[in-house]
């Protein structure tokens, strides 16, 4: 399993987009569940984990999504990082931001790669370039 991440707008996709230019990419604000396990590649992943608790399955699916490389070895997952910056006092949206961070650090321990963008630029936090 491969990740990408950064902040918002920070070009994460074309840059994931120009890596991995054979995937077909789907979409977290509106892939199945089904589809993340089977797909090569998955933009706005924590988006797809908002979905999730808005809809009250984290008991269902949390755990699962951490299992993603055993169960997905070769995706390329991309995710934004939503942690940094002010810690937002709605209680929904402190433990949402929790979870991301919680997921992407446990899919990025068992990833191959991990790539950081930041205006653009991919830097490689782990792995090795292509």
């Amino acid at each position: 399993m491969k990740m990408i991440i950064g902040g918002a707008f920070q070009g994460k996709r074309a840059y994931g987009e120009s890596l991995y230019a054979d995937i077909e990419w789907s979409n977290g604000e509106e892939c199945s569940f089904d589809e993340i396990k089977t797909c090569r590649g998955i933009y706005n992943f924590h988006k797809y984990i908002l979905r999730i608790m808005k809809e009250e399955k984290e008991d269902e699916y949390l755990d699962i999504l951490r299992r993603l490389p055993e169960i997905n070895p070769e995706l390329v997952l991309i995710s934004e990082e939503i942690g940094y910056g002010l810690v937002p006092m709605d209680p929904f949206e402190r433990r949402y931001r929790e979870q991301v961070g919680r997921i992407c650090t446990s899919l990025a321990a068992a990833s191959d790669r991990v790539d950081r963008v930041i205006c653009g630029i991919g830097t490689v936090i782990k792995g090795k370039e292509l």
